[in-house]
């Protein structure tokens, strides 16, 4: 098939707003209309959180990782992650909703294990990049944490498209990687209204130029990517395990591989936290 004009077609509907959600993505929508309310109040956020039992798992799932329950005193209510989370991690969690939900209605078994397995690396990748940014890059981790959150959302509407594009998916991704990703993806983040530093951010990671030291938001995506233990399905820059293990660097009085040793049991915590 063509798959440039595929793309161009998916980017195309994407800019007319022809885009189906599923009720949770519907339910996480209205989530982040009610935190953008600047007179709005945690009440009416609780409301709508609770009324998806997907999103209300995960938000306290998330208050009790140890990324933001260094207490280790378990929290069992909406109303308390909230609070706890602050509306900031709570919008992260329904903006990964509405990715994770955007290939939910695939028919094909196939579709599933790949927006599964997709879904895998974008949760490890975004808790490495809160781990990254935090000790090696320097750069706001929360942000880095939603840049991994999103960073794969092209490729999830690609794979809730490949019913309407016979042939889509098949052989290599090399099309979708030297530039697919990159239309659909920027029109995904579009809608989403995803800010420009992150959407920027996504961009470097699109270009696959990873600095080294890594520095910026990009970078540490790039970082990530290398890093993690579950490659995309859809190819991109991940490589292999021999080349991941070459991989470390001085920071300040540590190396990366102990900083990673070190931050192990959060990123797993927190990459369990997002599944959703």
């Amino acid at each position: 098939m063509d798959k440039p004009a595929a793309f161009q077609a998916m980017v195309a509907d994407l800019k007319s707003g022809d885009v189906a959600f599923s009720t949770s993505a519907r339910v996480a929508l209205g989530v982040l209309r009610a935190l953008d309310d600047p007179d709005g109040h945690i009440d009416a956020t609780v409301r709508l959180v609770q009324a998806e039992p997907l999103l209300a798992a995960r938000i306290v799932a998330m208050a009790n990782s140890v990324a933001y329950n260094r207490s280790n005193h378990e929290i069992t209510d909406v109303r308390t992650s909230v609070q706890r989370l602050g509306f900031r991690t709570v919008r992260l969690l329904a903006t990964a909703l509405v990715t994770r939900q955007l290939a939910s209605g695939a028919a094909e078994r196939s579709i599933q294990d790949m927006a599964t397995q997709l879904w895998q690396h974008t949760a490890h990748v975004a808790s490495l990049a809160r781990v990254i940014a935090r000790r090696v890059t320097h750069i706001d981790p929360e942000t880095a944490l939603f840049a991994g959150i999103v960073h794969e959302v092209g490729g999830f509407y690609l794979l809730s498209r490949a019913k309407d594009f016979p042939g889509l998916i098949d052989g290599d991704f090399d099309e979708w990687t030297d530039g697919g990703e990159a239309q659909v993806g920027r029109a995904v983040l579009d809608l989403l209204d995803v800010p420009v530093t992150v959407m920027d951010a996504v961009s470097d990671l699109w270009a696959g130029y990873l600095e080294m030291p890594p520095r910026t938001l990009g970078d540490t995506l790039l970082l990530c990517n290398e890093l993690v233990p579950v490659a995309s399905p859809l190819g991109g820059v991940h490589r292999d395990e021999s080349f991941k293990s070459t991989i470390d660097m001085v920071v300040g009085e540590q190396t990366l591989a102990g900083i990673l040793e070190e931050s192990a049991e959060e990123v797993a915590t927190l990459a369990a936290a997002l599944q959703f």
